[in-house]
C-alpha cells in the first residue's frame, strides 16, 4: 500500500502527469469537485478503503466528449503512484474515474440548472447546501476558458435576499423548539430533553455556517467543518456543555449561552436592524429562552425578493427535509423538489 497523500493532492498530480498529457492541445477544464471527503479536504488514510483514489472531472465542448472519452478509456494506465485508476465500491462497479462531460451537462445533472445561465430564486431553494459545497469546494486544476471558475463563483454563496430568508428560517427552527427542552425536563423526560437539546445544537451549528457565509456539509463532516468556523472559538464549549449536561439547570445555562452568542453574531453582521440579545422567560413558564422569533421578523423585514416574501418561512429543501437519500442523490432531487414546490404553493402567504 503506497503512503497516504490527501486525495486532492493525488488527483492534481494525476491530472498533471497523466490526464493532461492524454488531452494534449484539446481545450478543456479539469477539477476535482463533486462528492467525496477528499473534495472537502477531510480525507484520511481511513478514506482509502472506500471510493477513494485518483479522480478528475474533465469538461470539454460537446463535440469533443465522445472522442476524449475514447482516449481516456484506451490510454489510461492501470495505476498511478501505486493507486489503481479503476476502482469501485458498494453498488458502484469497477471503472476509471476520469469523468468527461460538458460543463453544462455536469451542472444540469447535479442541480437541474446551469449556473452560467443564471440561478433563479427557486433554484437556490431546491438545491441542498451539501451539493453546493461539493461544487464550490475541491480544486480547479486547469480552466482554458474560465467558464468553470465563473460557474463556481456564481454559486459560491446565496444572493443577499436568499441568505436573509434562509437565516430567518433557521432562527425559526430554533424559536419553535427552544422552550421544549425545559418542558420535557420538567415532566421527567430527561431523554427527550437531551434529544431536543441535540436538535438545537445541530440547528445552532447550521446557523453558524450561514452567518459565516459557508455551506454546511452533510452530517458526517458537520462537526469537523464547524471547527474551522470563527464561531467555534466561542460556541464549541457551550455546545458541548449542552450535550453533556446531566442536570436541566446546567443544560439551560449552556443553551442560553449558545443562543446569546448566536444573537451577538447576528447583530455583528449588520444585516438587519439591531435585535435585542437578552433572554427571558417563556411566557409565564420558568424556562429561559431567547425568543428567537424577533430575529426571524428582523430578517424577513429586510427581504425584498417577492418570490420569498410570500413563502412560509420553512427554508430551503435541506431545512425542510432531512433524508440522506434525498439530499445526497441529485437524481432524486427533481421528484422531491416538485413536492417541495407544491407544498410552498399551497402554503404561500
Amino acid at each position: 500500500m503506497p503512503e497516504f497523500v490527501p486525495g486532492l493532492e493525488l488527483s492534481r498530480a494525476f491530472y498533471e502527469d497523466v490526464v493532461a498529457q492524454m488531452l494534449g492541445e484539446t481545450p478543456h477544464a479539469a477539477a476535482r469537485i463533486g462528492c467525496g471527503s477528499d473534495v472537502l479536504g477531510l480525507d484520511t488514510e481511513r478514506s482509502t478503503d472506500h471510493g477513494w483514489g485518483p479522480r478528475v472531472q474533465v469538461f470539454v465542448e460537446a463535440s469533443e466528449v465522445a472522442r476524449v472519452r475514447r482516449i481516456v478509456e484506451s490510454e489510461l494506465p492501470d495505476e498511478y503512484a501505486g493507486w489503481p485508476t479503476r476502482f469501485g465500491w458498494d453498488e458502484v462497479p469497477v471503472s476509471h474515474h476520469v469523468e468527461v462531460d460538458t460543463l453544462g451537462a455536469w451542472f444540469q445533472r447535479r442541480f437541474g440548472f446551469e449556473p452560467l445561465g443564471g440561478v433563479a430564486t427557486r433554484d437556490w431553494l431546491r438545491t441542498p447546501q451539501q451539493l453546493l459545497l461539493e461544487a464550490t469546494a475541491g480544486a480547479v486544476f486547469h480552466d482554458a476558458t474560465g467558464d468553470l471558475t465563473r460557474a463556481r463563483a456564481t454559486i459560491e454563496w446565496y444572493p443577499d435576499d436568499v441568505w436573509l430568508w434562509l437565516i430567518a428560517c433557521q432562527w425559526r427552527r430554533i424559536d419553535q423548539e427552544e422552550p421544549f427542552v425545559g418542558r420535557a425536563a420538567e415532566v421527567g423526560d430527561h431523554l427527550g430533553a437531551r434529544v431536543l437539546a441535540a436538535r438545537l445544537v445541530r440547528d445552532a451549528m447550521r446557523l453558524s455556517f450561514m452567518q459565516e457565509r459557508r455551506y454546511a456539509p452533510y452530517s458526517k463532516w458537520l462537526g469537523s467543518a464547524f471547527r474551522s468556523l470563527d464561531a467555534a472559538r466561542t460556541l464549541s464549549r457551550p455546545l458541548d456543555a449542552a450535550l453533556e449536561a446531566s442536570e436541566p439547570s446546567a443544560r439551560e445555562v449552556a443553551l442560553v449561552g449558545v443562543v446569546r452568542e448566536l444573537a451577538r453574531r447576528h447583530n455583528m453582521l449588520g444585516l438587519t436592524a439591531a435585535v435585542d440579545e437578552n433572554v427571558g422567560l417563556f411566557h409565564t413558564r420558568p424556562y429561559r429562552v431567547l425568543g428567537s422569533a424577533r430575529f426571524v421578523d428582523a430578517c424577513l423585514a429586510r427581504v425584498g425578493d417577492e418570490t420569498l416574501r410570500v413563502l412560509p418561512p420553512v427554508g430551503a429543501i435541506d431545512q425542510w427535509v432531512d433524508s440522506t437519500d434525498v439530499l445526497s442523490e441529485p437524481a432524486k432531487l427533481p421528484a422531491i423538489a416538485s413536492a417541495y414546490d407544491a407544498w410552498l404553493a399551497t402554503s404561500a402567504r
